[in-house]
């Protein structure tokens, strides 16, 4: 039995990955991340830093990219619930602008594999999440681009329930639409 399975995305590159999961009455176990399982799956690349967030529900972050120094992206939960979703910036790509989300939470264990060259950002939906991602490259504070997350030619259809208010940053109410993305 394989240690993970992973589900190829109608987006080229997207991936979700799905651990085995092994339990019994004291709890369960599970490999995270192992480089050789994940290389024989097709994502051999080499991260360098391991990042968290904790945030509340309705707070929505992103949409970001990195210009200069772009990054591939493993993303999980740990705690909570969220929808996330990676929006497709690669030039000459036949699915530039579109978007793919998935429902990653600490029950269904998922991770989401985003490469270079992808706008990220997730919905937090439960009370609260932390959410665990793994870069190929460092942050560099002054690289990061964006996009709104509203931008309707895009079209995300985020989950939101009726009532929920959602909560952004500063920054990021002030992105323009993917069409100002060549001007970042």
């Amino acid at each position: 039995m394989g240690k993970i399975t992973v589900e190829t995305c109608e987006i080229e590159g997207l991936k979700i990955i799905t651990p085995t999961v092994f339990g019994d009455a004291r709890g369960y176990f599970y490999e995270v991340y192992q480089y050789e399982d994940y290389k024989a799956a097709g994502i051999p690349e080499v991260f360098v830093q391991d990042n968290q967030s904790a945030s509340r529900k309705g707070v929505l972050r992103g949409l970001h990219f990195q210009k200069q120094f772009p990054q591939d992206k493993l993303v999980r939960v740990i705690r909570g619930e969220v929808f996330d979703v990676a929006v497709d910036l690669r030039e000459g790509s036949e699915t530039y602008g579109k978007w793919f989300g998935v429902l990653l939470s600490e029950e269904n264990k998922k991770q989401f594999f985003v490469p270079r060259n992808f706008a990220h950002g997730f919905l937090v939906l439960s009370d609260y999440a932390e959410f665990c991602y793994k870069v190929t490259d460092y942050y560099h504070p002054n690289d990061e681009g964006g996009i709104m997350y509203n931008d309707p030619a895009i079209g995300i259809q985020w989950p939101v329930p009726e009532g929920m208010e959602l909560i952004l940053s500063e920054r990021d109410t002030k992105w323009g639409g993917i069409e100002s993305v060549r001007q970042q």
